[in-house]
């Protein structure tokens, strides 16, 4: 083994215990990937040998960003994403982590064998490093223990119709068997939190204009989300050892049952999306697809409370729920939303949505570091290895200029299909370079991947 090295030296790193930054230079060991040292010093000049050196000067070193909620498609729609796009995506926007749902890809992530199959279409083409979840549908309880011991970081399923029928949704009959199955098990489930009732149910609205958003937005009426995470507390009480986790929440009217179920004690966590916090249904043109996910996009002062929930801790996380598909499934010729594919193109935007919105709101930079970095990293069970910048945990870092302004457009697209509800905004902060493990996985100053190659790895 040499002692090659990447040493990174800047006025402004963001070290684990602080919401501001300081300077620091950093010391990484390119043949294991692990941070070695950390000085509290910014460095004049590179300590030779066999030495890479980066001086970030003004521009602030963050630790890699760990998206815990990215839907690769790969393989089987391919054309919708795969991992050497989504993967480069990834890098472009400080992520070096991103952890794959287990739809929709063909098959699913739902038994051993379709993790084998889905590993092997990834090897050779990620640019970050990449994580997988499981998945429970009816009937696959038997699959889950092997796949925990196969290093899934965890399980997803659906309480409400998911969109494509390889994954079908379970009943709570159904969560009984999967629920005993996990729950001496170190691992978590995680709930598409949307439950139809007797008084609550998606809605066609056939009646009502397609291309108008208030159209969509009342079709999904916040009490699903309330059925299903007051269900998901319920059985909670029953299997109280396995963690639950409520992926992208959007209905601030849940947010009572959730601090509630804190407090009794109950081991719920909770994420949103970049795109519930930083966009509003009020601003939202008709005919405009691109704004379609499920759950939708609510009100401006629902928005305020999620920013509220995410301040005081009621909400530990934010990632991207990127979940692209091919522009014909969109309906932008239409404007068909209720018909259109529901996803938001996302991957790379989370940290410039974040900083540029929540510096309206007093949102210190560690806070947001926290949110999408340290927190997503515990969420996928990364904690020890990634998320921050201390010594022995791998050498992910980013390089950012805060104060470089840009208007979205389709050249900063780096995902398969370049369409996105956030073109046309004009967002802060711009990642001039990402390092994984100690190597340059995306350099702005050479069009981003000019003579780079993929180095992630399978985790």
């Amino acid at each position: 083994m040499s002692n090659q090295s990447l040493v990174v030296t800047s006025r402004n790193a963001l070290l684990p215990g602080s919401d501001h930054p300081q300077p620091a230079t950093i010391t990484v060991n390119i043949d294991t990937g692990k941070i070695t040292d950390i000085q509290t010093v910014y460095a004049e000049r590179s300590p030779g040998g066999e030495t890479t050196f980066i001086d970030a000067g003004e521009k602030f070193v963050l630790p890699g960003l760990v998206d815990a909620h990215v839907h690769l498609n790969e393989p089987g729609r391919t054309d919708w994403e795969g991992f050497w796009t989504g993967t480069r995506a990834a890098v472009a926007g400080g992520i070096t982590t991103v952890v794959d749902m287990p739809l929709n890809s063909i098959p699913p992530t739902t038994t051993l064998r379709n993790l084998e199959i889905k590993r092997q279409s990834a090897r050779g083409q990620c640019w970050a490093d990449v994580g997988f979840w499981g998945g429970v549908i009816p009937g696959n309880q038997a699959d889950l223990k092997p796949l925990v011991a196969a290093r899934v970081k965890g399980f997803k399923c659906f309480l409400i119709e998911s969109g494509v029928e390889e994954f079908p949704f379970v009943s709570e009959h159904d969560l009984h068997a999967h629920m005993k199955e996990l729950q001496d098990q170190s691992t978590v489930l995680l709930f598409h939190a949307e439950l139809e009732s007797d008084s609550c149910s998606v809605q066609n609205h056939e009646e009502h204009d397609p291309t108008a958003y208030q159209t969509f937005l009342s079709s999904r009426p916040q009490e699903l989300e309330v059925n299903a995470i007051s269900l998901i507390t319920v059985l909670q009480e029953k299997y109280n050892s396995l963690r639950c986790h409520i992926v992208h929440l959007s209905a601030s009217s849940a947010l009572p049952i959730i601090r509630a179920a804190r407090s009794r004690g109950l081991n719920l966590t909770v994420e949103t999306c970049f795109h519930y916090l930083c966009l509003s249904a009020d601003d939202i043109p008709h005919g405009q697809p691109e704004f379609k996910c499920c759950p939708p996009i609510r009100s401006d002062s629902n928005r305020d409370a999620l920013w509220e929930a995410l301040i005081d801790g009621t909400i530990d996380c934010v990632v991207s729920d990127h979940s692209p598909c091919v522009a014909e499934l969109k309906k932008f010729e239409e404007g068909n939303i209720m018909t259109a594919w529901g996803g938001i193109n996302s991957l790379g935007f989370g940290l410039s949505l974040l900083w540029t919105e929540g510096r309206k709101r007093g949102i210190s930079l560690g806070q947001i570091i926290r949110w999408t970095s340290e927190e997503t990293a515990k969420h996928a069970g990364l904690s020890s290895s990634k998320g921050r910048l201390s010594v022995g945990y791998d050498g992910d870092l980013v390089i950012w200029d805060p104060t470089a302004e840009f208007k979205v457009s389709k050249e900063h697209f780096h995902f398969k299909n370049k369409f996105s509800a956030y073109e046309g905004m004009v967002l802060n902060g711009v990642v001039q370079q990402t390092v994984l493990r100690g190597r340059v996985a995306y350099d702005r100053t050479q069009n981003g991947f000019d003579g780079l190659t993929p180095t992630g790895k399978l985790l």
